[in-house]
């Protein structure tokens, strides 16, 4: 191996550090936690060797942002893959949307809810977000009839982040939830 791929190798090895830590940082203590300075004492690299990957902690909540797009992407493959006809799609995959963030809320934040600088809606978006927003749309596709197949996907998409966001934030009655995720479902899966 080459002095310069074993630099690259090192490289690549290091900034996977600095997003795996600060993922798990974030979701233990909250993203408050996740500073360069507590990364680098975490990592044990300075502060320097952080900025020379990322330019701050934006930066850094942006990597976490697309790693978890991917895995959402995934999340979503699998329940569409796994379902037995079109309407449980939309059900199984609204199911495991709502699983993912309940199990990695500070990586849900990340994604959707705080700032980052990432392109969304645009020809730049992130390949694993098209891929996650791909498999909605696909999911609900059957039932789109007449509609703009992304602006049905959207409005889907904002019902299930709403309904995550505001039971994550105690405003909604958690009892409700499986009821209120199932009305969503049947609203949206109707053929006709």
């Amino acid at each position: 191996m080459s002095i310069q791929a074993r630099r690259e190798r090192e490289r690549a090895e290091r900034e996977r550090a600095i997003i795996s830590t600060a993922r798990d940082l974030a979701e233990s203590e909250g993203w408050d936690a996740v500073t360069t300075r507590r990364l680098a004492a975490e990592i044990e690299y300075s502060q320097p060797v952080l900025y020379s990957h990322f330019k701050g902690k934006d930066a850094i909540m942006a990597a976490v942002a697309v790693e978890g797009f991917g895995n959402l992407a995934d999340d979503l493959t699998t329940a569409r893959a796994d379902a037995t006809d079109p309407r449980r799609t939309v059900a199984d995959v609204a199911a495991a949307y709502v699983s993912f963030a309940e199990r990695r809320p500070a990586l849900y934040d990340a994604m959707f809810t705080l700032a980052v600088e990432l392109p969304f809606a645009s020809q730049e978006v992130p390949v694993d977000l098209a891929r996650g927003f791909a498999q909605l749309a696909e999911a609900l596709r059957p039932f789109a009839g007449d509609d703009d197949l992304e602006t049905f996907t959207e409005t889907f998409w904002s019902g299930l982040h709403g309904l995550v966001t505001l039971m994550r934030n105690g405003r909604l009655r958690r009892a409700g939830h499986e009821r209120r995720l199932a009305l969503l479902v049947d609203r949206f899966a109707r053929l006709g």
